[in-house]
């Protein structure tokens, strides 16, 4: 096996000549795509960037992008009934998005689709997943080409007023609409600021309903700035008069991070979380007191301290001095000290729950209980806490998976109103989403609704051995051939096996269902979920062995299990394929450039692929500097090009590659899969093809509605099912009627 410092490395794998799926030796008529002479100077690093053009929203651009689309999607369906792949696409999607309700005042609010409606409907019921009344429709914000996407919900605490975040473009910036909840009403007056993205919890209302903190742009959503805003509504109480003004939270000079306000319910502390992937309660405000400004808090502090406000403590997860974490109590009223007392000392903080075996990851008020949320090898455990910290129970889970949560630590933090019960969402590699009720004392769970979609499937666990010797972990899904879902019988080896992987930016990958996935297990597929190291599934050292300059040892990673899979006897080259999303794409384009024969079809999804032109996007500047290197670095760049897939693209032989990519993603702009899918083009010397396929009003898949979400699937499921030599056969009417009945 190679280091990851090669430029490219070539196996000496031999393909059988008699692969499965695209076979047609005569190489595809891609449109016609000019070269320029164009170079970027980084740090005094001369970077050749041929296909910049790929990079502006011109008319050129555009009819090429529309060339390309038409391309991948005639190439995907090739051999395939697009009827069929998409009947199983929607069949796999059903309770795939779990939308858990929201309480207020005794009632719970929640978003419902109806059967057939493009935009969701706002419902409001005493009970978490009762019937209840309208109280919005979302369709009145959007239009029949682009319908609306709710990117969050928060009732006040009174339950009079409920605030929506409405996207309706797909690229997560959203705006705040206020509802009068008692007539429907969308109530004039809300703040006109475009929130980025959700990933600030949306808005964090004060106890007394007469207002909200929110985290919004400062200007356009291209230059990246964000400030903390403070919002009074209309009403009596402030003379009728709306206003918004901007919240001076001290989050360190210079600092381009989310921050998230969390207010205690009754009313005297508020709490800056700070950092979306490793927050810290960085600064802290006392309420009580009407000239109080923010005091610091926890400040230097490089681990993560996420929790909630619990009296007059801050009780937190957190991972400083305890890899796989632990729970912590942190005086709030030290931060209004003029002492020696120093809220960012651990030697100050009680510990309440010590580090162990399992990954702790988030904490939930419910009640005079915490819940706690864990990680046991990746599968979830949820214990039960008194507000001292003793454990008093644990929560009995309808099977081995996951709790739906958000990807971010910080985002989780934006709980709303006290709630009285846990309601949450759960299914596993093999189940859709489920919803649930346990409440603290009871030993049982209730089941609000079931899981709609059950594969005939099983889960194995394995592990494949890194170059330094770590175990990495892989869940293998593999059709049991039983059942109206799995038509074709278990496959026999080599079987056409798809990797799916991530391993960035502490973010987890979890066992819970996916429907992409589970359709293509269906179509008779065996799904491989592998947990790379820069992932969060198990703890902070995990995180960071694969963070910024040893990045290199996730793409070992993702080798060894691949290498293992095909030394194991699961599958060949010839029958592995391999996919991942954002910086998953990323890991997918330096897959694809450096072990081309590792692979029969590789899939990057809404992929980050330029390093170099990203440091031009101000956003992408903001994660390359936190994750990646400091581009103004010389040495630093050149490492930058080690791992940039757009670079490391040279003339040689590659697998199929299909590229796919939202127009409106504000994270990986779609010019990465362009320029990307452009050089490959040209330097493909085999006849796999290379496609790409940028969607219209579809995103980094937050806020892309359902129906191009299913349209995307689709196509990535028949574009993969042909490389892999499957066909995704026409249910039958009758077994269609038997599932229905």
């Amino acid at each position: 096996m190679t280091g990851p410092s090669s430029s490219r490395s070539r196996s000496s794998r031999a393909r059988s000549s008699r692969s499965p799926g695209f076979s047609d030796p005569a190489r595809p008529a891609y449109p016609p795509t000019r070269v320029a002479e164009v170079f970027e100077d980084v740090a005094g690093v001369r970077v050749p960037d041929p296909y910049r053009w790929l990079e502006e929203e011109t008319d050129e651009v555009r009819q090429w992008q529309h060339r390309q689309a038409g391309l991948a999607t005639a190439l995907a369906y090739r051999g395939q009934d697009p009827a069929a792949v998409r009947e199983l696409v929607r069949e796999h999607d059903i309770g795939s998005r779990p939308s858990l309700p929201r309480y207020a005042a005794g009632r719970w609010f929640r978003a419902v689709t109806p059967p057939g409606a493009a935009a969701p409907t706002v419902v409001v019921a005493d009970r978490p997943l009762g019937e209840g009344r309208e109280v919005v429709d979302l369709a009145g914000f959007g239009t029949a080409d682009q319908p609306a996407v709710l990117s969050w919900l928060a009732p006040a605490p009174d339950g009079r007023t409920l605030a929506l975040g409405v996207c309706t473009d797909g690229s997560e910036h959203n705006t705040v609409r206020l509802v009068e909840v008692a007539s429907g009403r969308v109530l004039a007056g809300a703040p006109q600021q475009v929130l980025h993205s959700a990933w600030a919890g949306g808005v964090s209302w004060l106890p007394d309903s007469s207002g909200f903190y929110f985290f919004a742009l400062t200007g356009a959503p291209e230059e990246f700035r964000q400030a903390v805003f403070l919002h009074r509504l209309g009403r009596p109480s402030n003379d009728g008069i709306a206003s918004t003004t901007v919240e001076e939270v001290p989050v360190g000079e210079g600092s381009r991070e989310y921050t998230l306000i969390q207010v205690s319910p009754h009313g005297r502390w508020a709490v800056a979380s700070h950092r979306v992937g490793s927050p810290i309660p960085v600064a802290v405000r006392d309420l009580s007191d009407p000239g109080g400004a923010w005091r610091p808090f926890v400040t230097a502090c490089s681990g993560t301290v996420a929790g909630h406000i619990v009296g007059d403590h801050y009780v937190a997860v957190t991972d400083v001095a305890a890899p796989r974490g632990r729970v912590v109590a942190i005086p709030l009223s030290a931060a209004n000290a003029d002492g020696p007392v120093d809220p960012g000392d651990p030697a100050g903080w009680t510990e309440l729950v010590p580090e162990g075996e399992t990954v702790l990851r988030s904490l939930c008020p419910v009640g005079d209980h915490l819940y706690l949320s864990e990680f046991d090898r990746t599968f979830a455990r949820v214990r039960i806490l008194d507000r001292s910290g003793a454990v008093t129970g644990e929560v009995p889970l309808p099977g081995r998976g996951a709790l739906a949560a958000p990807f971010f630590p910080l985002t989780a933090l934006a709980v709303g109103a006290p709630v009285d019960d846990f309601v949450f969402a759960f299914s596993t590699l093999t189940s859709s989403w489920g919803v649930y009720r346990h409440r603290p004392g009871e030993e049982g769970t209730e089941t609000l609704a079931a899981p709609a979609v059950t594969l005939c499937a099983e889960v194995e666990e394995g592990w494949a051995a890194a170059p330094d010797g770590v175990r990495v972990p892989y869940h293998v899904v593999r059709p049991t051939g039983g059942g109206e879902e799995a038509q074709a019988p278990k496959p026999a080896a080599p079987a056409p096996v798809l990797i799916s992987a991530y391993g960035a930016a502490n973010v987890p990958l979890l066992p819970r269902y996916q429907p992409d996935l589970a359709a293509f297990v269906a179509a008779g597929g065996v799904l491989v979920q592998a947990y790379l190291r820069g992932g969060g599934e198990f703890g902070r050292d995990w995180y960071l062995a694969a963070h910024r300059e040893r990045k290199e040892v996730r793409d070992r990673d993702l080798v060894a299990v691949a290498e293992h899979l095909i030394a194991d006897g699961l599958t060949s080259a010839d029958r592995l394929a391999l996919t991942g999303g954002s910086d998953g794409g990323l890991m997918c384009g330096v897959a694809v450039t450096t072990h081309p024969d590792l692979w029969r079809a590789v899939l990057p999804r809404a992929p980050l692929l330029d390093l170099i032109g990203g440091t031009r996007d101000p956003y992408l500047d903001f994660v390359i500097r936190k994750a990646w290197a400091d581009p103004d670095d010389p040495a630093q760049v050149r490492r930058l090009l080690r791992r940039s897939p757009y670079h490391l693209v040279e003339p040689g032989t590659f697998p199929a590659v299909y590229v796919q990519a939202g127009a409106a993603d504000p994270r990986c702009r779609p010019w990465h899969a362009r320029k990307f899918a452009a050089r490959l083009q040209a330097a493909q010397q085999g006849p796999q093809p290379i496609l790409v396929h940028v969607f219209e009003h579809a995103g980094h898949g937050a806020a892309t509605s359902q129906e191009v979400a299913v349209a995307q699937d689709a196509e990535w499921l028949a574009f993969l099912a042909g490389s892999l030599g499957l066909r995704v056969p026409r249910r039958t009417r009758s077994s269609q009627d038997e599932r229905e009945s």
